[in-house]
């Protein structure tokens, strides 16, 4: 039950993926080769990472809290599911309201603080960004503590393909990096109007009969909402605030540079991203009804298959990052390569806190997350001051694989110490893909100086698929006709 549970969930978020992938792929290249300069493009991405900062506050730890209970409940006591749901989202209607106004309130200062006064515009108009991020957010984990994370892929699904016929829309009305807000927005709030309704009629109604609410429920959810507050401040603090110094220190041109380094990362670890949350439910199950040795042996097949796909991604990212950029996203971009190179590392390590993080949430160690996340958060923060001024917009993502390689660590010693992992297997699985990895990419490293245009990256492209898919079989790390069984 366990196992289709998790692939039923797996199938529909590595189809949202798909759409995700395509249609974020396509509008980022849109975006860069036809409809904005790279400073405008900076520019976008720099009033983009302000707002998510305050989408903080919008959502504090509300969402995430509310799936943990909703996960516990929903086997325990169905009865309560509507209370958690109806409870949270009248929190989180409330940070929205005070979040917006402050929004609207401090535009002017904050773009004088940070020497940019064309952001201020943007910012405004961000507000409905903010508020319907917020509330899909709210819906997604909602969908994910549900165990029903195939509905958490459908608006996904929705959104996706909503930006990119709407942002593409508003910007052939010229509308520049406004449009692109706006067309978020939409794509947003079509997602909204989508998950409301399904978690409504398909999750609220059918199991609100009328149950009290338990005593102290609220105060549960508000308690356990604190330390996850914590930790996605330290995530925000982590993931866009670099970027907010970067357009301080230098300028939206670098912002720019800098996003499209990170947007070529989040595009290569989709994949890991949906893997953990997909899975991350199911080791609260396990964890209440005591199956510790189950989760272990999930983590450490997950951890497996993870490793055996990213370090030869990271590698291929590295080697090929100058051909891509140039030939994608055009001559512009080149100053975006040595960031895309510092980041293929943090590739590897980004996936493997993906199927790690939201685990420790569900099995109730988000305050241990909590601490670790802040203390990385903060270093990275003091750590792009350094480097920035120094190093330019690499400094930026140096800071972010120094610091991420002490915090994966630390998130999979408590799994660890949680559910016993055999480490001899996980570094023994390692070793194997870093050798099958080095066996791939000597011919694509040879191949690299002759590429010349889009066929000939493919070539290469190719070359190193074909290349790891030989050696990952024969080695015997990845069973394609396991995989292939799994997803029919």
């Amino acid at each position: 039950m366990v196992k289709s549970s998790i692939i039923r969930g797996l199938k529909a978020m590595f189809a949202a993926q798909s759409v995700s992938l395509l249609s974020k792929g396509l509008l980022i290249v849109l975006l860069t080769r036809y409809f904005l300069t790279a400073e405008e493009y900076g520019l976008l991405f720099f009033a983009i990472s302000i707002l998510s900062v305050t989408l903080l506050f919008a959502n504090l730890g509300l969402a995430k809290s509310a799936a943990r209970y909703l996960a516990e409940y929903r086997k325990t006591d169905p009865s309560q599911v509507p209370h958690i749901l109806w409870s949270t989202l009248k929190y989180n209607l409330v940070t929205i309201l005070f979040v917006s106004a402050a929004v609207v309130l401090f535009s002017e200062p904050i773009s004088r603080l940070l020497a940019e006064p064309r952001v201020a515009p943007l910012l405004v108009a961000g507000v409905g960004y903010v508020a319907f991020s917020s509330l899909k957010t709210f819906l997604s984990l909602s969908f994910q503590g549900l165990n029903s994370v195939d509905w958490s892929a459908k608006i996904d699904i929705v959104a996706n393909a909503a930006f990119l016929v709407f942002i593409v829309g508003f910007l052939l009305l010229g509308l520049g990096p406004l449009g692109a807000i706006l067309g978020y927005t939409v794509g947003y709030v079509l997602a909204v109007i989508v998950g409301f309704g399904v978690l409504y009629y398909k999750f609220y109604r059918p199991l609100n009969e009328g149950a009290e609410k338990e005593t102290g429920l609220s105060k549960r959810i508000l308690r356990y909402s604190a330390p996850l507050a914590v930790t996605r401040g330290a995530v925000m603090l982590d993931s866009r605030v670099d970027a907010i110094l970067v357009g301080y220190f230098l300028n939206p041109v670098a912002v720019g540079y800098y996003m499209l380094g990170k947007q070529i990362t989040d595009f290569v670890i989709a994949p890991a991203t949906t893997i953990g949350f997909s899975i991350s439910p199911t080791y609260g199950e396990q964890k209440v009804t005591d199956k510790l040795e189950r989760a272990a042996n999930l983590y450490e097949t997950t951890f497996e298959y993870v490793v055996t796909l990213y370090v030869p991604a990271a590698v291929g990212m590295a080697i090929l990052a100058e051909p891509t950029v140039r030939l994608i996203f055009g001559e512009g971009y080149l100053g975006a390569v040595p960031v895309v190179q510092v980041f293929s590392l943090y590739v590897l390590l980004r996936a493997i806190d993906k199927i790690t993080n939201d685990s420790l949430d569900f099995i109730g160690l988000a305050g241990s997350r909590a601490y670790a996340k802040s203390a990385t958060a903060v270093a990275n923060f003091a750590l792009n001051i350094a480097l920035i001024p120094v190093f330019g917009v690499v400094g930026a993502a140096l800071a972010t694989v120094i610091t991420y390689i002490f915090l994966v660590g630390y998130e999979v010693y408590l799994i660890y110490t949680e559910f016993s992992l055999s480490l001899t297997r996980l570094a023994r699985t390692t070793a194997i893909v870093c050798l099958v990895t080095l066996g791939m990419a000597i011919p694509v490293l040879a191949f690299e100086p002759f590429i010349s245009g889009i066929a000939t990256l493919a070539v290469a492209v190719g070359l190193g698929i074909a290349l790891w898919s030989v050696f990952a079989s024969a080695s015997g790390l990845f069973s394609f006709r396991r995989v292939v069984s799994m997803l029919r």
